[in-house]
C-alpha cells in the first residue's frame, strides 16, 4: 500500500460518487487528505467511517456546465480552501457501439463528459494549481491506447484525454505543474456491471483475454493514483500509466 501522506492537502474530484472515483476519495482520506467530490450523483450511498466526515465534502452537479464547475470549486474553497491536486474520473461509456450505431446525441454526451468536462475543469483551476505547484491526474483508458475498449465515441475521447494530459504537461512541467494520466483496463465497477449480466459471459471472456485472468478492483486504480499524485512521483510527466492486468502485451 502506498504510504504518502496528503496532510493539508486538498484534492478535488470529479466522478467520485462510485467506482474508482469512491476508491479514489476514500484513499485520500486515509492518507489524511481533505477530499472535495464533484459528481452528477449524490454521495449519500458512500459507504465511509465518521471519523473522515469532517474531510470531505461533496457538490451534486454536471460536469458538462461550467457554471456548475464554478459552483463546486467555490464551495470547495469555502469549505476547504486552495485545491491542490485534481483528478479527473468523471466519464461515461458508449455501449461499445460503432459508427454505424451512434448518433449525434450519443456522441455529444461522451465527448462533453469525458472531455469538455476534464478541459473545462481543469481551465477553472489552472491559475490556481500553476500557483501552489499542484497535480493533475486524467483518467484515460487502454481505450486510449488501442481499440477495442469501448465504441467509437468513448475510443476518441479517451485517445484525446492522453493527448490533452500530454500537452498539457508539456506546457506547465516548467512551472511545476504535475501532470500525468491512468490508463485502466478491466476494472469492476458500476460502470461496468453491464459485462456481468446474465451468466456473466463477457466479464468471463475480459478475464479470460487479460494475462492476469481477472477483473481489477478499483482501489488498485486508487493507489496508483496516489503514487502519481506524491512528491515521489514528480519527475514523471506526461506519462500515461496502464492499470491492465497485461492486456496491452498482446
Amino acid at each position: 500500500m502506498i504510504t504518502a501522506d496528503f496532510s493539508n492537502k486538498v484534492v478535488f474530484i470529479t466522478g467520485a460518487a462510485s467506482g474508482i472515483g469512491a476508491a479514489q476519495a476514500k484513499q485520500f482520506l486515509i492518507a489524511n487528505a481533505f477530499v472535495f467530490t464533484f459528481d452528477i450523483q449524490p454521495l449519500d450511498h458512500l459507504d465511509l467511517p465518521t471519523e473522515f466526515s469532517e474531510r470531505i465534502a461533496s457538490f451534486t452537479g454536471d460536469i458538462k456546465n461550467k457554471a456548475h464547475i464554478q459552483a463546486a470549486i467555490d464551495h470547495c474553497h469555502q469549505t476547504f480552501g486552495t485545491i491542490d491536486i485534481l483528478l479527473n474520473t468523471a466519464g461515461i461509456l458508449d455501449d461499445y457501439l460503432a459508427l454505424a450505431e451512434t448518433d449525434e446525441v450519443l456522441w455529444e454526451r461522451v465527448l462533453n463528459t469525458n472531455l469538455k468536462g476534464m478541459f473545462l475543469v481543469t481551465k477553472l483551476l489552472l491559475a490556481e494549481l500553476l500557483g501552489n505547484k499542484g497535480a493533475v491526474i486524467n483518467m484515460a483508458s487502454i481505450a486510449g491506447l488501442v481499440a477495442g475498449g469501448g465504441g467509437i465515441a468513448y475510443t476518441t475521447s479517451k485517445h484525446a484525454i492522453i493527448g490533452f494530459t500530454k500537452q498539457l504537461a508539456l506546457d506547465y512541467a516548467e512551472q511545476g505543474l504535475h501532470v500525468n494520466a491512468l490508463a485502466p483496463g478491466a476494472i469492476n465497477t458500476p460502470m461496468n456491471q453491464a459485462d456481468f449480466a446474465g451468466d456473466g459471459a463477457m466479464a468471463k471472456w475480459v478475464a479470460s483475454e487479460t494475462p492476469v485472468k481477472r477483473w481489477a478492483t478499483p482501489s488498485e486504480v486508487a493507489q496508483a493514483t496516489l503514487f502519481l499524485a506524491s512528491d515521489e512521483s514528480r519527475y514523471m510527466q506526461g506519462i500515461v500509466l496502464p492499470i491492465d492486468g497485461g492486456w496491452l502485451l498482446k
